[in-house]
């Protein structure tokens, strides 16, 4: 889609033709732009590469945009609005950023995100479709025991994912493989499932003024709330000032930082194997070690 076809595209979602179209980084399916609009109500328009296939049913651009309308229906988490989703298309409200993440707002982030893992199901974990991670289709089927759906769902899956297409070794996998079937040495079953954001890395977490503006690119699925919590210090998007704000609200249970932070990171990892390889397939091999694998 040229810029021409985008800005037609725009004006008969929104009634008006951008001014102007500016390239913004990131989209692992598609390019990203800023769309200036006469209004002064900027846009952000996702736009799907051809040939990225990779979501359930298509690019996933229209399976993210369900999901951000799913966290505005349904919780308190700020996202930018949803104008258009289809799996060539992505439009949204341009959300103010650029602020940082200091000490002020991680705690802001903290009160966001344990509202958010305070929201639950009565199914069980999962969630009522499939949605995406990084552009991959990541499976929801409900499942009763949160264990079960960690190791075949998430684990399992990924890694086998992962192998299939030469980026995670065989011998690796199969080391994967016997660490699951031991997963209840470590893993208890959560008092609940609860919704969560799924990919709360740096760049998906917005903020101006010292508050959180908006969390973007959401992978939703009801779990138990630690993975999240884990995968936020993978990159160290949060620290100290947030996980102290977040005790306060839902206390944190013992272990989580000494041994099932690394185990739920497996999954995160996986899912860069999956799409990088390189060094996160010697990060993967490290934490299996770590727990004798």
């Amino acid at each position: 889609m040229d810029d021409n076809q985008l800005s037609a595209r725009i004006e008969a979602i929104v009634g008006e033709r951008p001014m102007r179209l500016s390239v913004l980084s990131g989209g692992c399916v598609g390019e990203v732009y800023r769309a200036t609009m006469p209004s002064g109500r900027d846009l952000v328009a996702k736009v799907a590469r051809v040939g990225a296939g990779v979501g359930p049913g298509g690019s996933g651009l229209a399976i993210e945009g369900f999901m951000l309308d799913y966290l505005s229906t349904n919780s308190d988490l700020p996202t930018p609005k949803v104008r258009s989703a289809d799996d060539s298309l992505l439009l949204m409200d341009m959300v103010e950023c650029g602020g940082g993440l200091g000490t002020v707002v991680q705690r802001d982030a903290a009160r966001h995100v344990a509202a958010l893992h305070d929201l639950t199901t009565p199914h069980g974990f999962g969630f009522e479709c499939d949605t995406v991670i990084g552009g991959l289709r990541q499976p929801n089927p409900w499942t009763p025991k949160w264990r079960d759906f960690f190791r075949d769902q998430r684990l399992m899956y990924m890694g086998r994912e992962a192998e299939r297409v030469g980026r995670l070794p065989t011998a690796l996998m199969r080391r994967l493989s016997l660490f699951c079937e031991v997963l209840d040495r470590w893993i208890t079953e959560p008092a609940r499932p609860s919704l969560i954001h799924g990919d709360m890395w740096t760049g998906n977490v917005l903020s101006a003024n010292d508050h959180i503006s908006g969390f973007i690119d959401p992978a939703i699925y009801f779990a138990d709330p630690e993975i999240e919590l884990a995968f936020t210090t993978l990159f160290s998007t949060f620290g100290d000032a947030f996980f102290s704000r977040y005790n306060e609200l839902r206390p944190i249970r013992p272990g989580f930082f000494e041994e099932r932070r690394d185990i739920y990171n497996l999954y995160p990892l996986l899912v860069h194997v999956r799409l990088f390889g390189g060094s996160y397939v010697a990060s993967v091999d490290r934490t299996l070690s770590k727990f004798g694998h």
